[in-house]
């Protein structure tokens, strides 16, 4: 027993050593960084001093209403991404994974092969399609009728939505791919011998038998979305579009820290920004495990079903 237990302790020590140094250090160091600001003394001529405020840059930041419309922006972001990320996503697995699917390695690498472009590039890529002088994209929707100012502000939310679904589509699609892979095959034979239809095997068996791999991709799905920071950051930069430089609450932190020299208020912003992603990660998976329940019982069912159609089919004729 104490060997499994030095084992376990040696094997683990580098985990804890590399998640203390990169994940509790910086997050300490800002939420002690969020409690001080910089104040010039006198007339701005004696210097800087640091001076303990407590939670007024929280105060501030709270206050403010760029930092709060920034959420309100990661709201409309997240209604309009991630439904449709998922379910595009799920939706390009299931074909993939159906009967009918041909070439399959290539359609993965195809569209696997967008998420290996740098967010930075991908994001230069789409500005070029977006622009009207330069863009063929454009200028053939004019040809055809289809006038849309992707920089307008009615146009710049689904514009950096379609990026994001550019970068990320084929990867969580590879992900549901592998989910459905895992499926026991004998399971979905026995559907098909009892009659069901490729819709209702899609979506009354396989769907159901994956929904860990769904609630795992909305969940980092959710927590990336509120870190949407380079897709808004490229269409600020000289496009003319109605992005601005606190467009989200971390570009609201990158506008206070390097623009304003106010590392206080940046620190405060980034964590109420992690802080709710904590609470909203860990009311996804509250919800998620209130239905761990239901879903053992659909697999139960099912496999109770396929227990009965494999009996019938061995007795004899």
């Amino acid at each position: 027993m104490k060997a499994r237990t030095r084992a376990a302790t040696l094997l683990l020590t580098p985990f804890f050593v590399l998640f203390t140094a990169v994940m509790v250090v910086p997050i300490g160091y800002a939420v002690w960084l969020s409690l001080f600001t910089e104040k010039q003394s006198g007339l701005g001529f004696g210097g800087t001093e640091t001076v303990f405020t407590g939670l007024d840059n929280y105060t501030a930041a709270l206050g403010d209403r760029a930092f709060l419309e920034g959420f309100g922006v990661l709201l409309g972001y997240c209604l309009l991404y991630i439904p449709l990320l998922l379910a595009g996503a799920l939706g390009l697995a299931l074909l993939l994974d159906s009967a009918l699917a041909r070439a399959r390695r290539f359609f993965q690498l195809a569209l696997f092969l967008p998420h290996a472009v740098p967010g930075i590039i991908a994001a230069l890529i789409w500005v070029y399609l977006y622009t009207p002088q330069l863009s063929p994209v454009v200028q053939a929707m004019d040809a055809g009728g289809i006038g849309f100012d992707f920089f307008s502000p009615e146009g710049t939310l689904p514009s950096v939505v379609n990026i994001a679904l550019w970068e990320w589509l084929g990867y969580n699609m590879v992900i549901f791919y592998a989910a459905l892979q895992a499926i026991d095959r004998s399971v979905l034979e026995a559907a098909t011998v009892d009659g069901a239809s490729a819709w209702r095997i899609a979506f009354a068996i396989k769907v159901p038998l994956i929904k860990a791999s769904l609630a795992m991709v909305g969940l980092f799905t959710i927590i990336g979305s509120l870190q949407l920071f380079t897709e808004p950051l490229i269409l600020n930069k000289g496009t003319g579009s109605a992005v601005t430089s606190t467009w989200t609450p971390n570009m609201y932190a990158y506008t206070a820290a390097f623009d304003r020299n106010d590392y206080g208020l940046a620190a405060a912003a980034s964590v109420l920004l992690a802080l709710t992603a904590a609470l909203l990660s860990f009311a996804v998976t509250r919800l998620t495990g209130r239905r761990k329940a239901g879903t053992a019982s659909t697999a139960s069912t099912t496999g109770a079903a396929h227990e009965a159609i494999r009996a019938r089919k061995e007795q004899p004729a």
